[in-house]
């Protein structure tokens, strides 16, 4: 169960909305991000119900944001970029995603109610905006500055292996969830040969001649 973390003396609805998100976390295993989750975590808060209910204007998927971000910063304070600078960028990735599954697993039927909410058609491109939110996050943690096509493909990716991670999360009874870590290291794995191979195929392609180039110096020869 999260700790109640006092608020300020005046705190603003971000704030507010940060404090909330993991007492309703707690409260959703049971009552869905729901209404009745947001009033109970505002009783533990001692934070008016009608204040609350203001945080969140766009319901449970704006509380289930919330959550995800409270995750996303747990993660970035418990491996900071220093951190994980002296690990292989495999191993920087897995870490972080082992991180958010540590994070995650004592509210995992809460994260059910959650992906549940967010698979609801209305709801999609709010569920890839927050894949997309996690992603970018890991990999810049992970010291990449990419800025071409790369900085997308990496992160569309990595939403990819997260998300499958996640659904085998969520129905893992292993130990320690040892099943979940073994099927992110094989899909970690998948993407680095595929990466490999990118970079192998990129190479080829540079080097292979030009057909272009060997007409136009038939047609103009050098001098």
């Amino acid at each position: 169960m999260a700790m109640v973390q006092p608020l300020p003396a005046d705190p603003t609805l971000d704030e507010i909305r940060a404090a909330l998100a993991p007492l309703i976390a707690d409260t959703a295993a049971f009552d869905g991000f729901s209404q009745a989750a947001l009033t109970d975590a505002a009783q533990r808060l001692g934070v008016d119900a009608d204040v609350a209910r203001l945080a969140f204007p766009g319901g449970g998927r704006d509380m289930i944001d919330a959550w995800f971000a409270a995750i996303d910063a747990a993660m970035a304070d418990r491996w900071p970029a220093e951190a994980l600078a002296t690990l292989k960028i495999r191993e920087r990735i897995t870490t972080l995603v082992e991180a958010r599954i540590d994070l995650l697993a004592p509210n995992r039927e809460s994260l059910r109610r959650a992906l549940a909410l967010l698979a609801l058609p209305t709801n999609a491109p709010h569920a890839a905006k927050l894949g997309w939110r996690a992603a970018d996050l890991m990999w810049r943690l992970a010291g990449d500055t990419a800025t071409d096509f790369n900085h997308y493909s990496k992160r569309t990716i990595l939403a990819a292996v997260y998300g499958s991670t996640m659904a085998v999360f969520l129905n893992d009874e292993s130990e320690d969830f040892t099943e979940t870590r073994a099927f992110l290291a094989r899909r970690i794995e998948q993407v680095m040969h595929f990466e490999s191979w990118k970079h192998r195929r990129a190479a080829r392609s540079i080097e292979r001649p030009s057909l272009a180039r060997f007409v136009g110096r038939l047609r103009y020869p050098g001098r």
